[in-house]
């Protein structure tokens, strides 16, 4: 019975995977900090070797893991991954799909099997998002050159009350703000609301640039816009964002994209 059960997960798992071009997705972001350089390779390993490979038997694509570009200060022990799901139902079985796959559990056992006075990371953080109208799917940046140049900029946008936070969604969509983007060549990966994080209520959103010149050409051509002009002072729109966080990453050799 338990085997048929977990029959059924996979199957289901899988199907699911298979549903409309149009449908709004949905995404984890999993950040994994670290104390030691040794739990970031073990985590690493781990992603690599097992995670990755095994979402993409149940046919959950476009996966990337990031880190964070070194600063002249700190920069932290972090590993962020972004996985898409067709749909809520996908995200809940992927844990029970995983616990019978064979491949997974071998290729992952150092991790999955590390002792409480050894873990493989410090702790993990989870937020769950769903794709903005105007971008329902994600799309892998098409970035082709150095993996080490490119910046993957990942931003919230914090509001003081829902209400407010509504107002800066709309911005995005029927506001023309994704349609800007677009037409300046931010390479957008996705934007989406998020439906349970540490500081709601945010979206999130993650562009990409070929080099750190390229983004901050990017962005002065974005305040340039007479399009941004015009939108940013509309009334609804005033005072939708309290707190801009701006995190620049970049793609590990075996992230996706």
């Amino acid at each position: 019975m338990r085997a048929l059960k977990n029959l059924l997960v996979i199957i289901c798992l899988f199907t699911i995977s298979q549903g409309s071009a149009q449908t709004q997705e949905y995404y984890q972001l999993k950040t994994y900090s670290f104390e030691t350089e040794a739990q970031e390779k073990t985590t690493d390993d781990f992603l690599k070797n097992a995670f990755l490979p095994a979402l993409k038997q149940f046919d959950i694509k476009n996966i990337g893991v990031f880190k964070p570009r070194p600063t002249e200060t700190d920069t932290p022990k972090k590993t962020y991954v972004l996985i898409p799901f067709s749909s809520l139902v996908q995200f809940r079985l992927l844990d029970d799909a995983l616990s019978t796959n064979k491949s997974y559990q071998e290729n992952g056992k150092t991790y999955l099997q590390a002792s409480h006075d050894n873990p493989p990371y410090q702790r993990i953080e989870s937020v769950l998002m769903k794709a903005f109208i105007d971008m329902p799917q994600m799309e892998a940046s098409k970035l082709d050159g150095p993996r080490e140049d490119r910046i993957y900029e990942l931003r919230s946008y914090e509001a003081a009350t829902e209400e407010l936070y509504k107002k800066k969604v709309d911005m995005f969509n029927a506001g023309g703000e994704i349609k800007l983007f677009d037409q300046l060549g931010f390479n957008a990966v996705f934007y989406a609301e998020v439906l349970s994080g540490p500081t709601m209520p945010n979206l999130m959103y993650m562009t990409t640039h070929a080099n750190q010149e390229t983004r901050d050409a990017n962005w002065k051509a974005f305040s340039d816009s007479p399009v941004w002009s015009k939108l940013k002072v509309v009334p609804k729109y005033q005072n939708t964002v309290s707190k801009n966080v701006t995190l620049f990453l970049y793609p590990t050799e075996y992230s996706d994209y």
